[in-house]
């Protein structure tokens, strides 16, 4: 349907032009011939020259090809706002209505020079100026991004608000194009879809000036966040594939008669859930986790200074946890649950709630587990072995935890692997949701867009995430490859924190 528009669209347009091209004195078959066309209505309009070669400029380029072709409506008349924007929205229906309507003409220069704004004109003009600037600014250059959960502790802190540079990469060409200004995939405040799906492109990205590289911290949009149940306590935070996987044993038909089955919203790519974590690995590499410690390509993958395991804190006496952060310089903040199985947000609060424990659960960077091993009221602090085993690929030949997980390989680009009953569930979602195709297992033979199969190349990069506080995210490990089509853009600058207050010590600081 959305090829459909644009070719209805296409026609219109330049069916248009073409009536208004021969009102204007211009031989009509002119409109016919791309920027042709439009150096014909830039001389007619008497603009300056350099207009015409500004819509050259990538992105851009095409709102000052709007604009030109707004100041072209404006010289048969049409001044008023309703009018352009039917020339920014419609103009396959517009353009023909002025090209070929008997009550339509081309008035000249002359008379166009007479129009003057009115202040309300120019106001609405400024406010549409500026929401388009800030468009093309949050679309293609940067966008600020807020952190949401502890998984990137400490590097990152809740409440940090961030610059994610779309340059880098490369910036996307939108594949939801129809969105509403500066929301993400959801109306503030609401449970509604923020976007229209009848127009879909395809997947653009234009070129940057780096690549995705190992250890840069990355925003992208939530691989598994394409189909979510659209209530507040689960999309992203409880995605539907757990949950179809685990209530209705993978029976789509089952959960679609059961109760969240009204509830189902399918994001297009673009417009799934931001996530922000670490990228340890890129297309090629080979990743295992032993003990808890991350190996890349068989070497001791670098850790962030920031970084946190769960660790398991023995006392001999009780500890005044309010005396020890400041003295150490230790935040507490996230490490110990409550009664009620809520996380405490600060030092306070875990210092009333522990009391006389003679055992605690800690969040901790490798350094503050050295710190607290020398206070004399400390017997042992051990790191907590996390045995958890519900992870990618979710399949019974794989059983890895978080701290013991493969070794898997990262697919990139033009490579191409055997595919095997060993080690399809790693890659079935790769082939026929991420890259487009069909896949079919019949009799212990893989089909490919109905053709026999024994091997795959790859058409994407890939790349591995995980989040600092390696104890306490949702990363790769839980739902896999994140492909290059997903990819946001680069956390560079943190430019604003709050916790009861600005946290001044973060602001402006690069994101390492």
């Amino acid at each position: 349907m959305g090829l459909t528009l644009l070719i209805i669209g296409i026609i219109g347009w330049h069916l248009g032009m073409y009536g208004m091209f021969k009102k204007a004195g211009i031989e009509p078959w002119k409109a016919l011939i791309p920027f042709y066309n439009t150096w014909c209505i830039v001389q007619v309009c008497r603009l300056p020259k350099i207009w015409f070669w500004l819509q050259l400029i990538p992105i851009a380029g095409q709102f000052v090809t709007i604009w030109i072709t707004i100041i072209f409506v404006m010289h048969f008349g049409r001044y008023n706002t309703l009018q352009h924007a039917a020339t920014i929205f419609f103009p396959f229906l517009y353009f023909p209505v002025l090209g070929f309507s008997k009550t339509e003409r081309f008035v000249g220069h002359e008379v166009y020079l007479t129009y003057k704004k009115s202040s309300t004109r120019e106001w609405i003009d400024a406010a549409i100026f500026a929401v388009v600037a800030a468009t093309l600014i949050r679309t293609f250059i940067f966008e600020a991004y807020t952190i949401p959960t502890p998984s990137m502790e400490k590097t990152l802190l809740v409440n940090d608000f961030l610059f994610v540079n779309k340059v880098a990469y490369g910036p996307r060409l939108p594949k939801t194009p129809l969105s509403f200004p500066f929301v993400h995939n959801l109306m503030p405040n609401s449970q509604r879809p923020s976007y229209l799906t009848w127009l879909q492109l395809p997947y653009k990205r234009l070129p940057g000036y780096v690549n995705v590289e190992r250890n840069d911290v990355v925003v992208f949009n939530f691989p598994l966040g394409d189909t979510v149940i659209n209530l507040p306590t689960f999309g992203s935070a409880k995605p539907y594939y757990d949950v179809l996987r685990t209530q209705y044993d993978g029976n789509r038909e089952s959960f679609m008669a059961g109760e969240y089955g009204d509830e189902l919203l399918v994001h297009p790519m673009d417009k799934t859930d931001n996530y922000i974590k670490r990228c340890v690995a890129v297309g090629g590499d080979s990743v295992r986790v032993i003990n808890g410690v991350l190996y890349v390509n068989g070497k001791m993958g670098a850790l962030p200074t920031g970084s946190q395991l769960i660790y398991i804190l023995s006392l001999k006496s009780p500890v005044d946890f309010q005396s020890l952060s400041e003295n150490l310089g230790i935040d507490f903040r996230w490490s110990q649950q409550s009664n009620t199985g809520e996380l405490l947000d600060t030092n306070e609060d875990a210092t009333n709630a522990l009391g006389n424990s003679k055992q605690l659960v800690l969040f901790l960077t490798k350094e503050d587990a050295e710190k607290l091993r020398t206070v004399k009221e400390v017997e042992s602090v051990i790191k907590y072995d996390m045995a958890q085993d519900d992870l990618f690929p979710n399949d019974t030949i794989h059983k890895w935890t978080v701290d013991n997980y493969g070794t898997i390989y990262i697919p990139k680009k033009g490579t191409t692997t055997s595919l095997t009953p060993e080690n399809i569930a790693l890659y079935r979602r790769l082939i026929t949701v991420y890259e487009g195709h069909t896949l079919q297992e019949t009799n212990g033979q893989f089909i490919i867009d109905g053709s026999p199969a024994t091997s795959y190349t790859f058409k994407y990069n890939y790349y591995w995430m995980m989040g600092d506080n390696r104890h306490n995210s949702q990363d790769s490990r839980f739902w896999g490859f994140v492909p290059e089509t997903h990819i946001v853009g680069k956390a560079s600058l943190i430019w604003f924190s709050w916790e009861h207050g600005p946290r001044w010590k973060r602001l402006f600081k690069s994101i390492k």
